[in-house]
């Protein structure tokens, strides 16, 4: 119906705008006492965001970087504790 360009457009379109749109969705439900995955839904806005934006790049990679050193973390305190 509609031309590759036009299509490709559109999805470009809806994939920034559903990135903004999640965002504050995530920090709303990051709030302490509201239910939700509100980190996760931020990242995934993030991510939908970063094949558009180097700002969003930037911060899909620090978070990752964040949980890892989590990850290594949790994991050598949990190893050392069971020894």
């Amino acid at each position: 119906m509609y031309g590759k360009d036009t299509e490709s457009r559109l999805k470009k379109i809806a994939r920034i705008t559903a990135g903004f749109v999640l965002i504050p969705i995530g920090l709303l439900l990051s709030i302490p006492g509201v239910p939700g995955p509100g980190l996760a839904i931020v990242f995934f806005g993030l991510v939908l965001l970063s094949e558009h934006f180097e700002w969003a790049q930037r911060a899909v990679v620090w978070c990752k970087a964040k949980f890892n050193k989590l990850l290594k973390r949790d994991g050598q305190g949990s190893k050392s504790s069971a020894a």
